[in-house]
């Protein structure tokens, strides 16, 4: 039988960014990245966000250009799309190469985004047998956002899906010896020029850089977090003896 979950584990163990945690509540979010709460849709924190999942996303309303929050699917469908099983190889965008591949240049245009984030996970794989996994987060603890990508697909029947992804970049020292990925991670001062589609996109190609390795700390957490059912604030406690 067909499963969300098991494809959801598949892909995040083939691809960086697979998993990311957004313990942060709306109220510190809302206030984070300008939002008023009333706005908001609902949602609440998750400790173990996997592809294929309904999360917030961050953006300019197209109306009044103020940013709001949507809810959209991991795993990017472009408005071309004959379907939406291509969403499950597109959870992550080389940053290098997204406004020249047809399935991300339009997004990198007109549709950019920011992904509210409280840690990311990683699986070092130390022999071909055996991976650890990691939790990479903000040395100051506080939230972040990465920079992702949003398209809008209409099936010929059917509503409208609103989905991203998530854009990586070559590792910094930090996450070198972890993952050859690492996920690009925006200062909040540069998320209006990130959101801010009138730019063209050569104009923030300076964002899509490694984070500083030093602003940033990492840690070893439990197997459980390898099956996306785990959903739980214990999934970001330092394994014992890690």
């Amino acid at each position: 039988m067909f499963s969300l979950e098991k494809t959801a584990l598949s892909i995040s163990c083939c691809y960086m960014c697979g998993r990311f945690a957004r313990r942060s509540t709306q109220e510190v979010l809302a206030d984070w990245f300008g939002v008023a709460l009333e706005d908001m849709p609902w949602f609440a924190p998750s400790f173990n966000v996997a592809p294929q999942s309904f999360q917030p996303i961050v953006r300019l309303n197209s109306d009044h250009g103020k940013r709001e929050f949507s809810l959209a699917r991991w795993g990017l469908v472009p408005f071309w799309a004959r379907d939406a099983k291509i969403g499950f190889s597109t959870i992550n965008a080389r940053a290098e190469e997204a406004d020249s591949k047809p399935t991300f240049c339009e997004a990198m245009k007109k549709r950019r985004c920011l992904l509210p984030s409280d840690a990311f996970f990683e699986w070092k794989r130390p022999n071909a047998k055996s991976k650890i996994p990691f939790a990479i987060a903000l040395a100051e603890e506080k939230p972040f956002a990465l920079a992702g990508l949003w398209e809008c697909w209409t099936p010929k029947d059917g509503p409208s899906l609103e989905t991203f992804t998530v854009l990586t970049t070559e590792p910094n020292e930090l996450m070198a010896h972890i993952h050859n990925r690492m996920p690009v991670i925006l200062d909040p001062e540069d998320y209006g020029r990130w959101l801010d589609v009138g730019s063209p996109a050569a104009v923030v190609s300076d964002l899509l850089r490694p984070y500083p390795a030093e602003r940033m700390r990492a840690w070893t957490v439990s197997s459980r977090v390898g099956n996306v059912r785990n959903n739980d604030a214990e999934l970001l406690d330092p394994q014992v003896g890690g």
